[in-house]
């Protein structure tokens, strides 16, 4: 794989994707902290500080993670990241999506992984998403964008237990 930058600043008419900092947690922890957020997710807990403590810390450690800002705002919506796989070069995966309910069904969620997909493709030929098995909405939101299930498999988050996830696929 060509050299494949994990946080690029990419923006568009709606939000702009910002490199995750250290000094973001307060502000991405306001928006986390929705337990209405994680309720489909496998890790519905992911709204109690010390939980979401957890997943912070993978978000910085996966050195491919971003604060979503709205552009009208100048507010952080959310985060997502990039992650590799570990299984091929000319794949990677897109994640970790998480926005606070005012931007759910609408325009964000694509525009970001539009964003997002054509950066990676510049470098890859597949990008993955792994949905938790029991998340329709994400399911649902992805298949809107083209991807198709592929596979299911047990997936360890950061310091998580397994769940079962079904994973993805969109080709360049």
């Amino acid at each position: 794989m060509k050299h494949f930058d994990l946080q690029p600043l990419l923006e568009n008419e709606f939000v702009k994707l910002l490199p995750l900092q250290q000094e973001d947690f307060e502000e991405l922890y306001t928006v986390a902290a929705d337990p209405l957020i994680w309720e489909q997710h496998p890790n519905k807990d992911r709204w109690k500080r010390e939980i979401f403590e957890n997943f912070f810390k993978g978000a910085m450690e996966s050195k491919g993670a971003f604060k979503i800002i709205d552009k009208l705002t100048g507010k952080i919506i959310g985060s997502t990241r990039f992650y590799t796989t570990g299984k091929d070069n000319s794949e990677i995966a897109i994640g970790y999506t998480f926005f606070a309910r005012n931007y759910w069904g609408g325009k964000y969620n694509p525009a970001v992984k539009k964003m997002m997909m054509d950066h990676a493709f510049k470098y890859v030929n597949h990008i993955l998403f792994h949905i938790g098995a029991v998340n329709v909405r994400s399911q649902k939101a992805i298949e809107r964008l083209g991807a198709v299930k592929i596979a299911a498999e047990e997936m360890a988050y950061y310091g998580e237990a397994s769940k079962l996830n079904f994973v993805y696929r969109i080709d360049r």
